[in-house]
């Protein structure tokens, strides 16, 4: 005959195991591993675009240099050449001021290749730039669109949890406190499965078939139990 307290904890587990594969369903969402990877594409692309940026932070700075430089040396040979060509100087200081604007000429030949070489490194680190911008960009779209796919998931399965645990709250009450520590010990050595029921001289447990004498053993038992694994037996 079976007791009314062994059936309530039959159905106390198949909510508990319901529980279980809601949790692990929670936990092992596919999207989860997507998520994981979308933020670490998101970390190191952000990281990418900072180190962009400090590179052109610090071009712009040298930029800025070479250009000042650059004005520098042509206001100071404009300011040679007028007085060369103003005339009005000794041959002695004539030759001196070709000299000056001769040496001057090639310091301003080789700022400006200086100063293109760097406009040239501009456009290849805003390209760079762009580059780094679109991948943080993808990333941190992926991670939202996925972080919205699974807070929707989880909301379902919080849910259904919520169904459950209000369920097992109503089962729990009818089931004997040291039947229960019983059971709670066993589900957590059992994988999750405490009791079972025998059917067909089986045990719902392990499913090894108990013979004759060992069913009568099982029943010795208060509550019963499963002469192979221990477990709970509803006769």
């Amino acid at each position: 005959m079976e007791i009314p307290a062994l059936a309530d904890l039959l159905d106390l587990q198949e909510v508990d195991l319901q529980i279980d594969r809601l949790l692990e369903r929670r936990q092992g969402l596919p999207e989860l591993a997507d998520y994981r990877d979308a933020d670490r594409r998101r970390v190191e692309a952000a990281a990418a675009v900072a180190a962009v940026e400090e590179e052109q932070n610090a071009l712009h700075l040298e930029l800025d240099r070479a250009e000042g430089e650059l004005e520098m040396i042509e206001a100071k040979l404009d300011e040679s050449e007028t007085r060369l060509y103003a005339g009005g100087m000794s041959g002695r200081e004539t030759e001196h001021k070709q000299l000056e604007v001769t040496s001057l000429k090639g310091q301003r030949g080789a700022m400006e290749e200086r100063v293109l070489g760097l406009l040239d490194a501009t456009e290849t680190l805003d390209a760079k730039k762009a580059t780094a911008d679109g991948e943080l960009a993808d990333a941190t779209a992926d991670e939202q669109r996925l972080e919205g796919m699974i807070t929707a998931a989880w909301k379902e399965i919080d849910l259904e949890l919520g169904r459950r645990e209000r369920r097992k709250s109503e089962i729990i009450p009818s089931i004997p406190p040291e039947l229960l520590a019983l059971y709670e010990k066993l589900r957590s050595t059992k994988e999750g499965v405490a009791v079972g029921r025998l059917d067909a001289g089986q045990c719902g447990g392990c499913h090894l078939s108990l013979s004759a004498p060992e069913q009568m053993e099982a029943a010795e038992y208060d509550p019963p139990r499963c002469v192979h694994c221990r477990r709970i037996l509803v006769l």
